[in-house]
């Protein structure tokens, strides 16, 4: 039962699916690298089209893919909703601007001409996670496809049926047989695939362990990847911020999808002055979040998407406990509830030598340290191994600068929300990955960056 529909709310098991067999994964193969021969002559303008078809099925259907969603891997039903409309901005996005983010670019040499062409590379495997099961994968596809390039998505096992949706989806829309085929394969069966000669790049996001692999497997055969992997993002509060649309924002940036987002704000940095009223206000926000059946809109918290994360969050709270953190609100699993619950949880006083400290908490919980000023601030952000998203908080214009220049990370929102935007690149730095994700650093992942020299 490795590739399963498991509902976390209930822990049912509702369908299984057999890992497609070496031949079948030969039958599919070969109609992607048929159909790449022809696709990526196609123009700009008929993949513009066919993206904007992919952009309204989602918007007419959007409910009937968020309950998909939800169903799945417990995402709120509201939360799912806007998933799936974000899946048809990203498409509209690169549908309007590919053709200019991958338009000629004329360069003055001694030559007649000379100027940088942008080409596809062929099949394009990509590795994604059970978190965002429509936006990873469409954050992907959308400039992927508008390129030129054909898509194989091996999905997260437990999230088999929004795999398949989503290649009945780009069917839908008209795109060529063997554009965009799921993949329904086991996480073994994922070097093999990667190592076939006619797989030209491949790009994973999931767990550090997962990317290693993926990277190992390949780096042994010269191909180019794209990672993005955990995270453990500082959320600072300075002195002069506005501390009420802090703690307001807080609650979203750490309770997203049940907490369980790479760039979910994790540890919540406080400098002294602030720190009391910060925590008085974030317990009193978790206290009113409502937790249960994420199939209702009314829901703020459904489960955790396995028994297994749920074990996870709960061992590395109470080892950071038992250290000697203090628990503001929250700290032990629902047991009283059928499925995969853990609540809001605010954790305190973190010893250097706890999980709290070091490790990534995937999962409703929020750690707060207490710090003296900026510059002690900053240390503590950047001494996590991550370097994903960081979240700084202040009016005053100099320590603005400070944190945009200082903070280690792929990316830093000042007063407001990391989260991602087809129109800015999105990516981590240390071992949060490398490449980028979204805008014109995105689609120019995935293409031969061809010098052309004409005398």
């Amino acid at each position: 039962m490795s590739i399963a529909t498991v509902n976390p709310t209930t822990g049912k098991i509702l369908k299984t699916f057999e890992p497609l067999t070496d031949s079948e994964i030969e039958t599919k193969l070969a109609l992607a690298d048929k159909t790449f021969k022809k696709y990526r002559k196609t123009t700009m303008a008929q993949r513009s089209r066919w993206l904007n078809n992919t952009a309204d099925i989602l918007e007419e259907d959007y409910c009937k893919f968020a309950k998909l969603i939800t169903l799945e891997m417990g995402k709120p039903i509201k939360e799912a909703m806007d998933e799936i409309k974000k899946c048809a901005l990203v498409c509209r996005f690169y549908a309007e601007n590919a053709s200019e983010f991958l338009k000629d670019i004329p360069v003055v040499t001694e030559a007649n001409r000379s100027f940088i062409r942008y080409q596809p590379l062929g099949i394009i495997l990509a590795v994604m996670p059970w978190n965002f099961p429509f936006w990873q994968v469409f954050r992907f596809a959308a400039p992927t496809l508008m390129a030129g390039n054909v898509c194989i998505l091996k999905h997260a096992s437990n999230v088999p049926q929004c795999a398949l949706a989503i290649e009945i989806i780009f069917n839908s829309a008209k795109l060529p047989e063997g554009a965009f085929q799921t993949f329904l394969i086991s996480a073994p069966q994922v070097e093999a695939v990667m190592t076939d000669k006619r797989i030209k790049a491949g790009t994973l996001t999931g767990s550090e362990p997962a990317g290693i692999s993926f990277l190992s497997t390949a780096g042994k055969n010269i191909k180019k990847t794209v990672l993005e992997l955990g995270g453990s993002d500082p959320f600072i509060i300075l002195d002069s911020a506005n501390i009420e649309a802090a703690a307001t924002t807080a609650v979203t940036a750490r309770m997203h999808n049940n907490g369980q987002s790479c760039i979910a704000a994790k540890r919540f940095i406080l400098v002294k002055s602030v720190a009391e009223r910060f925590e008085r206000l974030l317990v009193k926000k978790f206290q009113t979040l409502k937790m249960g059946d994420p199939m209702l809109e009314e829901i703020d918290i459904g489960p955790l998407a396995t028994p297994k994360i749920l074990q996870d969050i709960d061992k590395q709270v109470q080892e950071t406990v038992t250290k000697g953190a203090k628990i503001l609100v929250g700290g032990q699993p629902d047991r009283d509830r059928v499925g995969n619950f853990y609540p809001p949880t605010i954790l305190k006083n973190i010893p250097v030598d706890s999980p709290g400290y070091s490790d990534e908490f995937f999962g409703p919980v929020a750690l707060l340290f207490q710090v003296a000023d900026l510059d002690e601030a900053i240390e503590l952000a950047n001494s996590t191994t991550f370097g994903l998203g960081a979240s700084g908080w202040t009016n005053n214009p100099m320590e603005q600068e400070q944190l945009v220049e200082e903070l280690e990370a792929g990316c830093v929102f000042i007063n407001g929300l990391v989260k991602s935007d087809p129109r800015l690149p999105f990516g981590g730095i240390k071992r949060s990955g490398y490449g980028r994700e979204l805008g014109i650093q995105g689609i120019q992942e995935f293409v031969n960056v061809k010098t052309i020299w004409i005398k």
